[in-house]
């Protein structure tokens, strides 16, 4: 826990939960379906594979069309053939007789019609389309093809696939690569009966440079595209990472109690739900501050008025043993006493007071009439002769009263109203409990003919340890807690407690107690 603690303080774990941070996790979101799409590149080892396969249609195709020309030809008309086929279809023809031996060459006859790429010219374009391709061949495991080098006895049984026509007497293709990666298409096909045979030669140039077109584009494309996500990503994680940092930091610092007056970002022109966010954390912070406040506060007010008790109680005491009049003794065991039980009676008060945020958060509420609450509370009043003589008069009008809410919370208010006023009034001069459902709110008011309160005392008399008493009353009686505890109270039902003059004008106090009916 230490250990977390101390993290936490240092402000380094402002990442979100898990093990990569926030940018990051959006990058990768964002950049991810573009991997996928980039992975295409590696699939157009398909699209090479089947136009390779229509080649090898074509090839065989080809080879079969030119031998049954050449077949029953002159030798004459069989090179002319092989050199004005080779130049149209860009290939070299080659015939082999019976034996197996070379007749005829379009190459040695006329100007070759193709020639292979002279790698070691190649400039760093071509050597890096070399290298994707190798690359992207390793990655798809494409099936291994043998390197096209011409033979140095030129038999016809120097070449597998002339050797099996001859053997079978059917047309045979075969695939090499040249040493720039294009493929070498050959093609072996029976001429005539008398065991000559035909190859083909064509330098498949053309299905190497479709396929590198193809993944050029798609490559550019997608580092355009990425490029852009990229940048989008980081623009969006800039816009949500840095307020959440600055907030993370405030937090962190408000945690730590440095800072005092240091100030959550509320982000007033961000509308979204971070500007939500950030004005809700500023307002938590600032409620929490008031808390803090209200805490402290409270517990200096305790210890102040702990303290009085006690200084005399420790006074009396102390001086018990010295004093030997029986009626001083007794003087000073009465104050003792008194003092004791307005300890006590303070003690009841601060705790009570303390607890009634913890109870109503976990607290029930039921349908509680308000008038017949405050009716049966004034009837035990006066059975228990807690009024002074002071006869308490109920009227109630409009609707029953019925609020939600904890009985035993709002039977403590009742009281306490009913303790203030009774502490106020002359003897013998009546309370008026009024309750009224204006069908919104319920209104309890307890007036009293009393002294009344000054408009500029209104709101003080609800503040704890507040209480000026009628100079008649014995003093520590009351704790000062009373009205603050019933205020309290009200505001946890989302009510009210105030403080008004007579509504009749005549001497006296009002305090008006408002829920929501029910």
């Amino acid at each position: 826990m230490a250990e977390t603690g101390r993290t936490a303080a240092s402000g380094e774990q402002l990442t979100a939960t898990g093990r990569f941070a926030l940018t990051a996790r959006i990058l990768v979101v964002n950049i991810l379906p573009l991997a996928l799409l980039g992975g295409g590149l590696f699939y157009l080892d398909s699209y090479r594979t089947q136009l390779i396969n229509e080649r090898f249609k074509l090839a065989r195709i080809e080879a079969q069309i030119t031998a049954e020309a050449l077949a029953g030809a002159t030798r004459e008309r069989q090179e002319a053939l092989l050199v004005q086929i080779g130049k149209e279809q860009r290939m070299r023809l080659r015939m082999f007789d019976a034996e197996g031996r070379l007749t005829a060459d379009s190459f040695a006859l006329a100007e070759p019609a193709f020639r292979f790429n002279d790698i070691t010219d190649d400039d760093w374009e071509q050597q890096f389309a070399r290298w994707l391709d190798r690359t992207v061949d390793t990655i798809v495991s494409a099936e291994a093809v043998q390197d096209y080098v011409e033979p140095e006895a030129q038999e016809a049984d120097a070449w597998p696939e002339l050797a099996r026509a001859r053997e079978l007497g059917l047309s045979q293709v075969r695939l090499y690569d040249w040493r720039d990666g294009t493929p070498v298409i050959t093609a072996a096909a029976p001429v005539g009966l008398n065991g000559a045979t035909l190859l083909t030669v064509r330098n498949a140039v053309d299905i190497t440079e479709s396929v590198r077109a193809a993944r050029t584009t798609l490559l550019i494309a997608m580092l355009v595209v990425l490029a852009a996500s990229a940048l989008l990503s980081l623009f969006l994680a800039r816009t949500i990472v840095t307020p959440l940092r600055q907030l993370a930091r405030a937090a962190v610092r408000v945690r730590q109690g440095r800072e005092r007056e240091v100030e959550v970002p509320r982000l007033p022109q961000r509308s979204d739900e971070i500007g939500l966010l950030a004005r809700a954390v500023s307002d938590m912070t600032g409620a929490l501050r008031q808390r803090i406040d209200a805490v402290d506060s409270f517990a200096a007010d305790v210890a102040h008025e702990i303290k009085n008790p006690l200084a005399s109680l420790r006074s009396a005491i102390e001086s018990l043993p010295r004093v030997e009049d029986p009626a001083l003794r007794r003087e000073l065991i009465q104050i003792a006493t008194h003092d004791v039980r307005r300890i006590d009676r303070l003690v009841s008060e601060i705790s009570d007071a303390s607890r009634i945020d913890a109870e109503m958060s976990r607290a029930t509420l039921e349908r509680i009439d308000l008038g017949d609450l405050a009716r049966a509370i004034i009837g035990g009043r006066e059975d228990r002769a807690e009024n002074g003589g002071r006869p308490i008069e109920l009227s109630s009008r409009g609707y029953a009263a019925n609020v939600r809410g904890v009985g035993v919370r709002l039977e403590r208010v009742i009281e306490n109203l009913l303790d203030n006023a009774v502490s106020f009034s002359p003897p013998d001069a009546p309370i008026e409990v009024d309750v009224e459902n204006d069908g919104e709110w319920v209104t309890l008011m307890v007036c009293d003919h009393g002294p009344g309160i000054p408009e500029s005392s209104r709101e003080k008399v609800f503040q704890r340890f507040h209480s000026v008493r009628p100079a008649e009353e014995d003093f520590g009686n009351h704790s000062g807690l009373g009205l603050a505890i019933a205020r309290a109270i009200a505001e946890a039902h989302d009510g009210s407690l105030t403080a008004r003059s007579r509504p009749d004008g005549a001497s006296g106090a009002c305090l008006c107690l408002r829920l929501p009916a029910k």
